[in-house]
């Protein structure tokens, strides 16, 4: 395209300006995906009156200018192709043209794109650089600095680490880490010790980081640590402990070693702990044995590593799920001499407390921290309302509007699955075994069913009720092709997923805790965590709600590990109402909260203390 103008400049002006007219009209013309741009030469011509300039040899180190002799080069031959035999005039400005890469026009409308003036005075569009995206399974480097256009690609294609990355509350992993069990490795902290087995003590610089800011979410227990750490109300207490190695128990394990226990921890769960978290433990002296994805036999070896070590005997344990209380009946019966209590946290753990209770075989007493009202009502409720969200999100990018979804149980954290989902658009069913649970289901509006009703329909199973079997083989061949099925309760139980590992049925591995199970006949489920805990194996979940339920746990080995003898029997207990309450008041402040206080007349007139408690023991929050 060839404009004559008395001034070389309005040329160039007029070029640019007629370049970014056809730069638009093209980005709205074109639709094929892989079509290579195409490149416009805009030539200046000058006026017939001024001499031409001879042309100027490049030197050899000018070599950005070689850049742009292949644009040249094509505007050429397309301006040949389209019958126009006239050779390129050169610039009619009698002084050296500076460098190509020298002389850079930018139009801010076209997104930063450039115009490079070559020296013959030829204006032309500078190559654009297409960064192409490297997939994971092509086993190559991803572009460092991705295009705009590749970004969000590039951020699926590398979904499979980010999930290892967010997995069980954004547990940091190095992708360069290699696969040997950390029982086969040799590791020590700093100051020398190696009474621990993690998967990485190198990580334990970005495990303090995640403390730090777990500890700004949980003000009740840094409070406690505060109030108490002058007095050790658990100096000379040993603390064996079986949870899930967060961020979170980082510090209710570093408040109760600031209150003056010794403890040594071990995972409930093998997919919910933090590698990071651990390494930061293990750096700070504390003796933890647990790593994200452990296998059924290194479950039950760091368990027996925490317990069974020369000159240190446990007086206090700290369960979650029972299996810790299991191994040491199991395997070192005699330890429960000098053991003073358990504080146990699940629904699971509870009911096998009960169950030796029963059998006359509980032989210490037992707190059940699980149906207080603190961990009832919030950790329960509150948090499975929104970690329920979190974890299908992450793992299957899921949309819920429209949706329909059936949650086995309608306890607290069933209730918390129904209310999220129904928020969101999906369509709930629930199934149930209590009538009055069930009452209060079709009281806010859930359709009450039997899971074989409408088990061929629907897109996602949750599991909530902290049995066995409930959802069994023939469930599972008759759900349609792509249902999600998950568990929110404690135990890998409820899921039969042993009946799913037959020589008929094909694993595949999607991502991490996502694995498709395929029929013969093509169908498909997407099972998350195996059947295990989803929100802690998949997911995070609020760091707030788990202060109230880690102050919780405090408060009650502090209460057994002080009560004098023959407070308690050996017996399960439920935690006193005003520990429950001034757990709630250490959280209040939070939330700028004041409470009303009543006055002597009042407090006559309903029987009460001034301070508490305020409901009897029998109350239903």
């Amino acid at each position: 395209l060839r404009i004559r103008h008395p001034s070389p400049h309005v040329s160039v002006c007029v070029c640019v300006s007629l370049e970014r007219g056809l730069c638009e009209i093209a980005a709205m013309s074109v639709q094929v995906v892989a079509a290579k741009m195409a490149e416009v030469e805009l030539k200046d011509i000058p006026n017939k009156d001024l001499p031409p300039v001879p042309q100027v040899a490049p030197k050899a180190e000018e070599k950005p200018a070689v850049k742009n002799e292949p644009n040249a080069a094509a505007a050429a031959s397309e301006a040949t192709a389209s019958g126009d035999p006239s050779p390129p005039t050169p610039s009619p400005n009698p002084m050296k043209m500076p460098q190509a890469s020298a002389m850079k026009r930018t139009d801010p409308q076209q997104n930063g794109g450039e115009a490079l003036v070559n020296r013959d005075g030829t204006v032309v569009e500078a190559p654009r650089t297409v960064k192409k995206i490297q997939f994971a399974d092509q086993k190559q480097e991803f572009n460092k600095r991705p295009t705009k256009i590749g970004r969000r690609s590039l951020s699926r294609s590398i979904s499979q680490s980010s999930t290892d990355s967010y997995s069980s509350a954004a547990s940091y992993t190095d992708s360069s880490d290699d696969e040997t069990s950390p029982r086969d490795k040799q590791q020590k902290n700093s100051k020398g010790s190696s009474d621990f087995c993690i998967k990485n003590i190198k990580q334990a610089d970005f495990g303090r980081r995640e403390i730090e800011i777990a500890e700004q979410e949980m003000p009740a227990l840094m409070a406690l640590r505060k109030r108490a750490q002058g007095e050790k109300p658990l100096a000379g207490a040993k603390i064996v402990g079986c949870t899930h190695i967060t961020a979170q128990t980082a510090v209710l394990m570093e408040t109760l070693s600031a209150l003056g226990a010794q403890c040594r921890w071990a995972a409930c769960n093998i997919y919910s702990t933090q590698n990071e978290v651990a390494a930061a433990l293990a750096e700070g002296g504390f003796a933890v044995f647990a790593w994200k994805g452990e296998s059924e036999d290194d479950f039950w070896w760091c368990i027996d590593r925490c317990v069974n070590v020369e000159g240190w005997q446990p007086n206090m344990i700290l369960d979650d799920g029972g299996d810790l209380t299991h191994w040491i009946y199991k395997k070192y019966p005699n330890m429960f001499k000098k053991i003073k209590g358990i504080v146990e946290e699940s629904v699971t753990g509870v009911h096998r407390l009960y169950q030796l209770s029963k059998a006359g075989k509980l032989c210490v007493p037992a707190m059940n921290v699980n149906d207080s009202v603190t961990k009832q009502k919030f950790d329960n409720l509150y948090c499975c309302r929104e970690s329920i969200l979190d974890g299908l999100k992450r793992t299957t990018d899921v949309m819920f509007g429209g949706k329909q979804v059936v949650v086995c149980g309608y306890g607290e954290v069933g209730k918390g699955c129904c209310a999220a989902l129904k928020a969101m658009g999906s369509i709930v069913y629930v199934t149930e075994i209590d009538p009055i649970c069930a009452l209060q289901a079709c009281m806010d509006g859930f359709r009450l069913v039997k899971l074989n009703e409408v088990i061929r329909q629907v897109d996602i199973v949750i599991t909530c009720t902290g049995n066995k079997n409930v959802v069994v083989r023939e469930y599972l061949d008759r759900m349609k092709n792509g249902c999600i099925v998950c568990n929110m309760g404690h135990s890998n139980t409820e899921i039969d997923v042993a009946s799913l590992r037959t020589p008929e049925l094909t694993w595949e591995r999607v991502r991490s805790q996502v694995d498709h199970v395929i029929w013969p006949d093509g169908k498909r489920i997407v099972l998350l965590a195996e059947g295990r805990l989803l929100n802690l194996s998949c997911s995070t979940v609020p760091t707030f709600v788990l202060s109230i339920t880690a102050t919780t746990q405090a408060l009650a080995l502090i209460e057994l590990y002080n009560a004098p003898e023959g407070r308690y029997k050996q017996d399960v207990y439920l935690l006193p109402k005003k520990m429950d309450e001034y757990v709630a008041s250490l959280h209040l402040p939070t939330f700028d909260a004041h409470l009303t206080e009543l006055t002597d007349e009042q407090a006559k007139y309903l029987g009460l203390n001034k301070n508490g408690p305020f409901k009897p023991n029998y109350y239903r929050y």
